[in-house]
């Protein structure tokens, strides 16, 4: 597994396409969607949070679609299914690698969003990092799983949003709702119902993408 691990995060390392494409969309999605608010309009600070998970759902949703894509190349991901290892510990491999995709282009477009909405840096910055991890390995684990099931088919690029995203929505209400209460200054006790629900989301996909990975990508 650990294997598996380094060889995705080495050939990311060597090639950056896919944080590439992540930050680029990311930050094209974050610059259109700030000019459709008055800079002026106190609607434009409520409506940030929104913004921010808009923009790495839809930017997260390529990215981890490629991950898996790039093992079909020359019948690699063939050859991966025979290896003699566990197809749980694939699963768990290729969501920790999204995982770690996300969050660092997460980290670069973060400092963007803040700028983009003239919001307080420090403030913004420690907040939102609250959300950040625990609603990112949700998304990279049913992203996962939904990528490998789209994977067998061809139109693989509209299936993996049209099966993951209906599933994710509590994950990212959560998301937008915890974000919008601890930047308006809310403590953190008042949104732990709201953690709780995410905590929840990622153990279940965590557990069943685990279990049923096997299954995903038999052809």
């Amino acid at each position: 597994m650990i294997a598996l691990i380094w060889k995705d995060l080495l050939v990311e390392l060597r090639t950056g396409e896919t944080i590439a494409s992540l930050f680029l969309l990311g930050v094209l999605l974050l610059l259109v969607l700030s000019f459709a608010f008055d800079p002026t309009h106190p609607l434009r600070e409520q409506s940030a949070p929104g913004v921010l998970w808009v923009a790495i759902i839809f930017a997260g949703t390529t990215a981890i679609n490629r991950t898996l894509l790039r093992e079909r190349e020359n019948d690699c991901f063939s050859a991966l299914l025979l290896a003699p290892i566990d197809r749980g510990s694939i699963f768990l491999a290729k969501v920790t690698v999204n995982f770690s995709l996300l969050i660092v282009a997460e980290l670069f477009l973060l400092p963007l969003f803040i700028f983009f909405f003239n919001l307080p840096f420090a403030s913004t910055l420690s907040r939102v990092a609250l959300v950040l991890p625990l609603t990112t390995l949700g998304f990279a684990a049913i992203g996962t799983l939904f990528s490998a099931v789209a994977l067998q088919t061809r139109a693989r690029e509209i299936i993996l949003p049209l099966l993951m995203l209906p599933l994710a929505t509590p994950l990212f209400l959560a998301a937008v709702e915890t974000t919008a209460a601890l930047m308006g200054g809310a403590p953190v006790s008042s949104v732990a119902h709201w953690f709780r629900l995410t905590a929840a989301f990622d153990v279940i996909f965590l557990v069943v993408g685990w279990l049923a990975f096997e299954y995903a990508v038999v052809e």
